[in-house]
């Protein structure tokens, strides 16, 4: 508990590095993978409690009562809720009371019934598999969030110091156009285009702040701690993976999420069987036991006297009487209604097939994009310092021609602009590649194709 309660601490300490593990290790105490965790409880005591369900009843019955009892001929029917009391027939009304007491020992066990006990308890487990699987699919995606999460703040990091630089060098510049066109060496019109130009690296930089911000909110509330500034391990802007995976085939079957979506169609179909088995017949077995007291004598009915009001007289046990057997239960017009309702299921399991079809489709042509994007990625990667290079060596020489007079402003902040360009694809290229990875992980559902490369 110590170690929970400091890890979202730990992830908020600025003068600490957040590393992907620790920001992974933090976001498992995610609200989410919390809930769908107590779901996959409560399934598991389910199916302990179905096992449980094919224990006979086993009932214990004591009770007493105080009253009169008086009998007449005639004509009744029962009726729900009401509760009549039998006797022996007197010849006259009387209101001698007295005490009286049953004591009952009940047992009842389903010996056969077709299969309806294990069908209900692989229905039951049918469910706990679900939830297991729906929790393994809830982890997989926290985890691969907050994967991405990470690389967009630590891209929307190295946008904005890009922006930064950007700034201070166009500030620089603009100094240096100020102080020719205050020497008269330039027209005045190039300060105003150097202030424009200011004003618009301002702006974006506002804008990569802005974007930093978003992330970084959103990182914090898939882990679960507090808005801070996140040291990010820049290695990933630097060292592209380990092992860049091939175009190897993936085994879309154990995906988390189409495991969960093939799980709801085992639970569906085991549901429906289960359904089916409530028609048939049901075969029990019955013992009971039965002891009673009464205040009343045996020949009360002719002898009104014949009565005790003394408690232990009416309590104390006189007479006895045990019964055994077995029943069969079978209500037909079952038949009719579970027959709608298997098939109500049956639906149902289609379409949980379907959808399972749908998904199996979509996470292929994911992972055959995904390949292609590691691709373009690294082709990227390879050309971004060339265009770099070149784009720094397009600026310093109109830089150099203006200050000499041989070049205009507006050369030179078209070079400024494919720069600051060219500065910001250098800083997100490796990410990028990064992030690729991440999709095919996603796409492939196993997210150690990633977590295995740095």
């Amino acid at each position: 508990m110590l170690l929970f309660c400091q890890m979202p601490v730990a992830a908020q300490n600025p003068d600490k590095t957040l590393s992907m593990t620790d920001a992974l290790q933090t976001a498992g105490a995610n609200y989410m993978i919390q809930s769908k965790t107590n779901y996959t409880r409560s399934s598991a005591e389910a199916v302990q409690a179905a096992k449980k369900n094919a224990l006979p009843d086993f009932i214990l019955a004591a009770q007493t009562a105080y009253g009169t009892l008086n009998g007449v001929n005639g004509l009744g029917s029962g009726l729900q809720g009401v509760t009549t009391i039998t006797a022996s027939n007197n010849a006259s009304q009387n209101m001698n009371a007295s005490f009286g007491a049953l004591y009952n020992v009940n047992i009842n066990m389903n010996v056969f019934s077709f299969g309806l006990q294990r069908s209900f308890v692989a229905a039951t487990r049918g469910q706990y598999e679900q939830d297991r699987a729906d929790l393994r699919q809830t982890k997989f995606d926290v985890e691969t969030t907050v994967i991405g999460l990470y690389l967009n703040l630590l891209t929307a990091q190295r946008l904005r110091i890009v922006m930064q630089d950007n700034v201070e060098r166009i500030s620089r510049l603009r100094d240096i156009i100020i102080a020719r066109t205050m020497n008269g060496l330039n027209p005045g019109v190039d300060s105003s285009i150097a202030n424009a130009e200011l004003s618009t690296a301002r702006m974006s930089l506002t804008d990569a702040e802005n974007f930093e911000q978003t992330q970084a909110s959103q990182l914090s509330i898939e882990m679960g701690v507090k808005q801070t500034y996140y040291n990010l391990d820049t290695s990933f802007v630097t060292t592209l993976p380990k092992n860049i995976p091939s175009q190897n085939e993936v085994n879309l079957q154990l995906h988390p999420v189409l495991r969960y979506l093939d799980s709801r169609v085992i639970t569906s179909d085991l549901t429906a069987t289960y359904i089916q088995k409530t028609a048939l017949p049901r075969f029990s077995f019955f013992a009971i036991g039965q002891e009673r007291g009464s205040g009343f004598g045996g020949s009360f009915s002719s002898d009104p006297d014949d009565y005790s009001d003394n408690f232990l007289k009416g309590v104390d046990p006189v007479r006895a009487n045990y019964l055994v057997g077995i029943g069969v239960t079978w209500n037909i017009t079952d038949l009719t209604r579970v027959k709608s309702k298997v098939l109500s299921q049956r639906f149902i399991s289609a379409a949980y097939k379907d959808d399972y079809s749908q998904a199996a489709i979509k996470y292929s042509d994911q992972l055959h994009f995904a390949n292609q994007q590691i691709s373009n990625a690294l082709t990227k990667y390879r050309e971004v310092p060339i265009q770099l290079k070149s784009a720094q060596d397009a600026y310093d020489q109109k830089k150099a021609l203006y200050e000499n007079g041989l070049t205009n402003i507006v050369d030179v902040t078209q070079t400024l602009f494919f720069l600051n360009q060219a500065e910001a694809s250098s800083n997100v290229a490796c990410t990028a590649v990064w992030q690729a990875l991440l999709y095919k992980a996603i796409a492939a559902g196993d997210s150690s194709l990633f977590l295995l490369q740095f």
